[in-house]
């Protein structure tokens, strides 16, 4: 397959609420992109933008959506409590809104196929790893730190849980993976 293309390709970004877009606000869109947010979005906005997407006939790539699964290695039995705790801080209700956090992906397929849109989806886990210590220790750092600040009694575990994972990923010793997803809508 050739996908060499001589056309210019034009892109134009626009910074807004896309809970909140309707399919007036995408006339002359060819495409709606974006990348690991669907979990902040609420059931009856993630629900307005697949309707949106579908009433004006553009196609949706939604990357990097957070699934609530992560898989450590070595293991700890702490793992699933701070996983737990996580899933349960990405679907808190923040603003009076109710998160969907790990069940924006689900959500969002099901919406698009209600209105008979063709959707795919595709695994794209995070790998953990040595490779990107720097980068692992971040993330490790902020999955602990939202899991505290659901649950504030895991606090004094999760402190030490941290040194001794922190104290893995610089010895080399810890990898593991984050599930995620890419969808893909197309209206009929």
């Amino acid at each position: 397959m050739d996908v060499t293309s001589t056309a210019p390709v034009t892109v134009e970004t626009r910074l807004g609420d896309l809970g909140g877009v309707t399919a007036a606000d995408l006339a002359g869109t060819s495409l709606v992109t974006a990348s690991a947010l669907l979990d902040i979005l609420t059931t009856e906005e993630v629900d307005r933008l697949a309707a949106a997407c579908v009433d004006a006939g553009v196609p949706a790539l939604f990357t990097l959506s957070v699934l609530g699964e992560v898989d450590l290695s070595p293991a700890d039995p702490l793992d699933a409590e701070i996983s737990a705790a996580f899933n349960d801080h990405q679907r808190r209700v923040q603003d009076g809104r109710r998160l969907l956090g790990p069940d924006a992906p689900a959500a969002i397929v099901e919406s698009f196929r209600r209105r008979g849109a063709d959707v795919q989806v595709a695994q794209s886990p995070w790998q953990l790893g040595t490779e990107n210590s720097d980068l692992t220790a971040e993330w490790l750092r902020g999955w602990v730190g939202a899991a505290v600040e659901q649950r504030p009694e895991l606090a004094a575990e999760a402190a030490s849980y941290l040194r001794q994972r922190l104290d893995a990923i610089g010895a080399g010793r810890l990898s593991g993976t984050v599930g995620h997803v890419d969808v893909l809508a197309v209206p009929a």
